[in-house]
């Protein structure tokens, strides 16, 4: 990062929700650190039984354990600070502090695409190959996979940021988000960022649209093999191992989609925060809950585990 830039400007102001009355911001700082503490707990709660209960142990729910980590490091990321804005009238941010911040936000976010497309492949071979799917997804390929589904996170978020940072800062210091996203700190450069915008938009596409397409085809082909199945008790068998997992990726693209991929002239500040919210907020503390709601063994498993912990016995089939 250019030292210059620590002598323009040594800290940012994370505006937040700033524009609405003081009661409003009190009542937000409410709701969201009740959902977020509810998102550290549903998703701690997935790994710890994951990980304690042996029926559990198979590769969709070694991904899920991935999922919910990643989940809650991108909570992390930026929901303690806009809680600190919320409550505090120290709404600053140092420069380091905003640059690790976009890192990070750019990691988990790119990681999660590609984890969920590799949920979606190992869907597509226990449905379609379920005499392979043992020897196919064994425990060496499931931990390839999943350190290929982390790293493009890496090289993705250290250039983008470290560019980012480079430019000059010496406009105001007032990035008019709740967290340091790259359009609104990008509004703050001095200089020109042609190159660096047509590089992020098309990063953004290949980021977004790879996994995207490999998750489509892999339904695709998941949906031929369901088609075929006889009976209709086979076919609701098949599709609800994919259903939570189809419910997940489509909260996350299509809030993602609207928030990076609507036209300037309808995509003003406060509508981006709104849709920013819904990723960063909301969607990681629903993921836990659709996995829990929709599929019998993890409602068994922490069954199990709750009775553990008050020490009581019953029988759980």
């Amino acid at each position: 990062m250019a030292g210059g830039n620590w002598t323009g400007i040594s800290d940012f102001i994370l505006m937040s929700f700033s524009s609405l009355p003081t009661e409003i911001q009190s009542l937000l700082f409410l709701v969201f650190l009740v959902i977020y503490l509810v998102t550290l707990m549903g998703n701690s709660l997935i790994i710890l039984v994951t990980l304690a209960e042996p029926m559990l142990h198979s590769p969709m729910y070694f991904f899920l354990r991935n999922l919910s980590f990643l989940e809650i490091g991108f909570n992390l990321v930026a929901v303690p600070k806009m809680l600190g804005t919320l409550l505090s009238q120290d709404k600053t941010i140092s420069f380091l502090g905003c640059a690790t911040q976009m890192y990070f936000f750019f990691f988990f976010g790119v990681a999660e695409c590609f984890l969920l497309a590799t949920m979606a492949y190992d869907r597509y071979v226990a449905i379609c190959s379920p005499l392979h799917y043992p020897v196919l997804m064994n425990q060496r390929t499931c931990t390839k996979l999943a350190v290929a589904s982390w790293f493009p996170g890496f090289p993705v978020a250290t250039v983008q940021t470290t560019w980012l940072f480079s430019f000059p800062f010496c406009a105001t210091n007032k990035v008019n988000h709740f967290f340091c996203d790259s359009p609104p700190v990008l509004r703050l450069v001095c200089a020109d960022t042609a190159l660096f915008e047509i590089y992020a938009i098309v990063g953004t596409i290949l980021v977004v649209m790879i996994p995207c397409l490999l998750i489509l085809c892999s339904y695709l082909r998941i949906a031929a093999a369901i088609l075929k199945i006889p009976s209709a008790r086979g076919k609701r068998k098949a599709f609800s191992t994919c259903s939570s997992h189809l419910l997940v990726v489509s909260l996350f693209y299509v809030s993602s989609s609207l928030t990076y991929f609507r036209p300037k002239s309808n995509n003003s500040p406060e509508s981006k925060k709104l849709l920013s919210l819904s990723y960063t907020v909301v969607t990681p503390m629903l993921n836990p809950i659709i996995y829990s709601l929709r599929n019998n063994e993890v409602k068994i498993a922490l069954s199990r585990t709750f009775y553990r912990i008050l020490g009581l016995k019953k029988h759980i089939p």
